[in-house]
């Protein structure tokens, strides 16, 4: 019952954000003097519609996406008596691009909005993958083997690394001059040392060398990256400190730059997402094909809605609205592709014509033509084409052998 109401919630959140990115270009439109002729969120048949104004709002049956007819997008168009000084292709190129980035824009407001959503009820992630130390406290002793949930004994005092002086927030960089990137290099270095060892560490601005007294401990380790690996008992190092935690908490004021902050990382993953993609048709092929579909292949609304459904099923509701988010991020993003008929492609002949138009000035020329659409058109239909098999493909992959996180 969760996994179906998951699924619906996360369609409606993906409905949501498509009729926002459209509701982004009518409203910048509508605001600069354009006229929109119609608002209508779907395609196929229609099912209701209403008037208010001048632009007609409605449903289509299939809840696949949505469009925002403006009057003159293009030359092409044709315009009815009141709409000839109104065509957006005669616009100042700074509207045009405003209109054509609206869509783009809530998107990303959306994304940016969940983000800070989750930053002050349930937490962020903690994308920081180095060394950093999260806790100080005294090295355990010994601890439990699996009966006893491989629990460390209880201690008291200080641990070696606080003795020594290490702070919560150092970053670690190296252990007895061996570099190390992330805490689990940290603690595999630590566990091989037997005495005193120098721990370098990132303090700020500076970079510190501090001593530790390395404290030889029981701890049940793995010694082999095998599947079926069990852990064994072996006498090893600690320091006694601690990771950061998975998910960082903020209160209403610290969220703020630490949702900029977020944003900014999902916005590079995003980045190499798009630039990953073509480089995934192979694997989505393979999915299909009936070969194991990898977790990190592309996704149609289908498949989204069934990740998010997996998600509300477990509970993990941080992950659904961060799946949301990272969905707004990839179609805003997405858009900036500048191939018609993407708002990328719009703005790039909007671009393209205040260029063309300022060295025509510089010559003492008039103001040139409207790009004529017709003669983009095959560039479009290859790019119309290509983009709906990829769909079709993604589609198909999300039906025939759907993602499965759990």
């Amino acid at each position: 019952m969760l996994f179906v109401l998951g699924v619906v919630l996360f369609a409606l959140g993906i409905a949501v954000s498509i009729a926002l990115h459209e509701a982004g270009h009518m409203w910048t439109a509508q605001k600069l003097g354009m006229k929109v002729r119609r608002y209508y969120i779907g395609f196929g048949p229609k099912v209701f519609a209403f008037r208010r104004g001048e632009t007609e709002y409605g449903l289509k049956a299939i809840p696949a996406g949505g469009f925002c007819d403006i009057a003159g997008m293009t030359a092409l168009d044709e315009l009815a008596p009141d709409e000839v000084d109104r065509a957006m292709y005669k616009q100042k190129t700074w509207k045009r691009l405003v209109v054509m980035s609206g869509g783009i824009a809530m998107n990303f407001v959306l994304g940016i909005v969940l983000i800070f959503g989750l930053a002050v009820t349930s937490g962020l992630p903690n994308t920081d993958d180095r060394a950093v130390i999260g806790s100080l406290d005294c090295a355990a002793p010994t601890q439990a083997g699996e009966e006893g949930g491989y629990a460390p004994s209880e201690c008291q005092g200080t641990g070696p690394a606080q003795d020594a002086g290490l702070q919560v927030g150092d970053v670690v960089v190296a252990v007895g001059g061996t570099p190390v990137e992330t805490f689990e290099d940290l603690v595999r270095s630590t566990r091989a040392l037997t005495g005193p060892a120098d721990f370098t560490v990132e303090r700020g601005d500076e970079t510190l060398t501090v001593p530790v007294a390395v404290q030889q401990v029981q701890r049940w380790v793995y010694e082999s990256d095998a599947a079926d690996a069990e852990p064994v008992s072996r006498t090893v190092g600690a320091i006694g400190v601690g990771a950061e935690p998975p998910v960082l908490e903020y209160g209403p004021l610290e969220a703020v730059p630490a949702t900029f902050g977020f944003t900014g990382y999902l916005a590079a993953r995003t980045a190499e997402a798009l630039v990953s993609l073509p480089g995934k048709v192979s694997d989505l092929w393979t999915a299909v094909t009936g070969g194991e579909r990898s977790i990190d292949t592309p996704v149609s609304v289908v498949g989204a809605s069934v990740i998010g459904g997996q998600f509300a099923e477990r509970g993990i509701w941080q992950s659904f609205v961060l799946l949301l988010a990272q969905l707004n991020f990839f179609l805003g993003a997405f858009n900036l592709v500048p191939l018609l008929p993407l708002d990328g492609g719009h703005m790039a002949v909007a671009i393209y014509e205040r260029i063309r138009n300022w060295f025509r000035n510089l010559r003492g020329k008039p103001v040139g033509a409207p790009v004529d659409y017709m003669k983009l058109l095959p560039l479009t239909y290859v790019a119309v084409v290509i983009g709906g098999a990829f769909m079709v493909l993604t589609l198909t992959a999300d039906i025939v052998n759907p993602i499965k996180l759990f």
